[in-house]
Order: C-alpha cells, then sequence, then structure tokens
C-alpha cells in the first residue's frame, strides 16, 4: 500500500505553480515572418523596375524589354553597348551604394537603439567629405583620388568616434554624442577649405559632397560589389548579436554576448559599408537615416531588418537617380540633391499613416 504524499508547505503551492521565468526577447518568427518576406520580395521587385527603367532612358531611349535582353546578354551590339558599357555601371554604383547606406543605417540604429542613428549622424560622411576636400584644395590627395580619399576619411573617422567614445567599454549613447561632435568639426572644416579654394576647387568639392553617380564606370562598380560580398554577408551574420544588445549590456552579457567585440565588430562593418559605399558616390544624404525606418514600418518589425532595410535604401538612391535626370531634362542633378526631397516625405508619410493606425513610430 503506498503511503499518501505530504501536503506542501503552506504557501508553496502558489510558488510551485508558477510557471519558470523566460527572458522577453523581440520575436524573430511568426505573423511576422511572412509580412517580412513579403516586403523584401516587392522591394526587390521594384527595385529592378527602377533600375531597368533609369538604363532605359537617355539620350538614345531604349524598351524596357530590350534592356532585360540585354543584361541577359540577347540584343543587337549596339543595344548591348549602351546597357552594359554605358548605363549599367552607374546603376549598379546606385544600387550597391543604396543597399551599403540602407543595411549600415540598420546596423546603426538597431545598435544604439536610436531611430536618429546613422552615418550621417556620428561623422562618417562628414570625415569623408573632409578627406576628399583637403586633398582636392589642399593637394594632400598623394596621387589617391577622391574614392581612395573618401574611404580612408570614413575610415579614421570611425576609428576616432570609437577611441573617444570608449571609457571602459562603450555603448550606444557615447558613440551618437562623439560622433555629432565629430560630425560638426569635419563639417566646419570643410565649409573653410571650400572657401579658402578656389572656384573650380570650390565646384570640384562640391560636386562630390553632395553625392553624384555622373560619370561612374565599372572602375567604381568592382571594389564595390567586392566590398559588398564580404560585408553584406558579415553583416547578416551579426544581425542576431546586434538584436541582443537592444536588450542592454547588462542583459547582453548575461546571455553569454561579449558586448564589446560585437560593438566593434558591429561599428567597424558598419563603417566598412558606409566607407565604400561614399567612396564610389560620395556622401548621399538622408538614405541610411530613412532607409531603415522605412524598412521598418513596412515590415512591422521591433527593429530595421536589414535587408529589407539595403532593399529599400537601394530604391531611394536609384529613384533618386532617375528623377534627377528626368524632371529637368535640361540639366542633370546630382543624385544627393534628390534623395532628401523624396526621401523625407515618404518617411513622413510613414511615420503619419502608422501614428494613424495606432502602430506607433
Amino acid at each position: 500500500m503506498a503511503l499518501p504524499t505530504p501536503a506542501p508547505p503552506a504557501g508553496t503551492a502558489a510558488v510551485t505553480s508558477r510557471r519558470p521565468f523566460r527572458l522577453a526577447v523581440p520575436p524573430v518568427s511568426g505573423f511576422l515572418r511572412p509580412r517580412l518576406v513579403a516586403v523584401c520580395v516587392a522591394l526587390a521587385v521594384v527595385t529592378f523596375l527602377v533600375l531597368c527603367w533609369g538604363v532605359s532612358v537617355g539620350d538614345y531611349p531604349i524598351g524596357l524589354t530590350s534592356v532585360v535582353r540585354a543584361l541577359a546578354g540577347q540584343g543587337d551590339p549596339g543595344t548591348l553597348l549602351v546597357v552594359r558599357e554605358l548605363r549599367l555601371p552607374r546603376a549598379l554604383v546606385g544600387l550597391l551604394t543604396g543597399i551599403a547606406f540602407g543595411v549600415s543605417g540598420s546596423m546603426f540604429q538597431t545598435m544604439t537603439r536610436n531611430p536618429l542613428a546613422s552615418p550621417d549622424m556620428i561623422g562618417l560622411t562628414q570625415g569623408a567629405g573632409a578627406a576628399v576636400v583637403a586633398g582636392i584644395v589642399l593637394g594632400w590627395d598623394g596621387g589617391l583620388g577622391p574614392q581612395a580619399l573618401g574611404l580612408l576619411g570614413a575610415l579614421v573617422t570611425g576609428l576616432l568616434v570609437y577611441l573617444l567614445a570608449w571609457s571602459r567599454g562603450t555603448t550606444g549613447y557615447r558613440i551618437i554624442l562623439v560622433g555629432i561632435g565629430l560630425s560638426w568639426i569635419f563639417t566646419s572644416a570643410t565649409d573653410y577649405l571650400v572657401a579658402k579654394g578656389g572656384r573650380f576647387q570650390a565646384q570640384a568639392a562640391l560636386g562630390w559632397l553632395v553625392g553624384n553617380l555622373n560619370g561612374r564606370g565599372w572602375d567604381q562598380v568592382t571594389p564595390l560589389a567586392l566590398a559588398m560580398a564580404v560585408l553584406v554577408p558579415l553583416a547578416l551574420t551579426l544581425g542576431r548579436l546586434n538584436r541582443t544588445l537592444q536588450l542592454g549590456d547588462d542583459v547582453a552579457a548575461g546571455l553569454g554576448t561579449p558586448v564589446q567585440r560585437v560593438r566593434f565588430t558591429l561599428l567597424l562593418t558598419g563603417v566598412g559599408l558606409v566607407a565604400f559605399g561614399t567612396a564610389a558616390a560620395g556622401p548621399i544624404a538622408f538614405v541610411a537615416l530613412a532607409a531603415p525606418q522605412i524598412a521598418q514600418r513596412l515590415a512591422g518589425t521591433a527593429w530595421p531588418p536589414p535587408v529589407a532595410s539595403g532593399l529599400a535604401g537601394a530604391l531611394v538612391v536609384l529613384s533618386s537617380d532617375l528623377a534627377a535626370r528626368e524632371l529637368l531634362p535640361a540639366t542633370e542633378l546630382p543624385v544627393g540633391i534628390v534623395t532628401g526631397v523624396l526621401g523625407a516625405p515618404i518617411l513622413l508619410w510613414l511615420l503619419i499613416r502608422a501614428n494613424r493606425a495606432g502602430s506607433g513610430g
């Protein structure tokens, strides 16, 4: 005969009946995943259509069907020459630069837990611009050229941000504050150099500072594509650890995340994306700030998704470049001027729509 199980002491039943504690982590699956996949597919399709549209326009118009066939290696020799040798490099630079800015903006905004954190805000593009202008006005290029100077300036600025923000570790808050201070320093230095230089030097500097896709060829596409092939997969791989940092440094460290090493790797990867994108097309404003926010609201996620952010950035750059060539046929505007004009209303419209729907923002 089995002995009866003794009753637990008073007050113990309430304790043992509770569920074990579980850490609340932002969902990465469920009803958000199909929507995120659908948004990425839609952005990819629209981006490809805009790219083909941009390749089709020019002094020698080409139909969209002929452009698609030329991209596949079919068509007459004249069309193949115009599409693949003259117009496609410009479109690819815009595509890859938009992806680089969108992914880097997503990384910085997630890492710092601040929607205003972007390469434009933490001084990376300003540092690249100051290096290029110094090379043009003062002759300190050393034979490197604007692209190499922009790459070097962005990398050095990223290193300065990290070192100046270090105090027994770094935090997103200190990175933003230090970056804002450096951005104003570099902006003031750039303005002084432009005012100091001659008229032709100032025109050359301003033409690069606003961001421009004019005259881009395969010489810019190749290094940018190689860098993207390395940095974008690395950024996607680090995305899970980046989201862990949103829980706070103490919680992330308790979960086994090496906080400082992860933050340094994230910063280095994001700076690399910005540096190569800026070197190829100049510091195109607003893209890294707006594209992640656009992607986040379209996908309905708790953080800017990197893939959707990159596609949104590419769409913003290609659409802006197309508008720059078509709105004023007699004057071909730099793409950086148009990104703010097109991007700001889109972002404001998404914010207003999200607030009216009661989803925040």
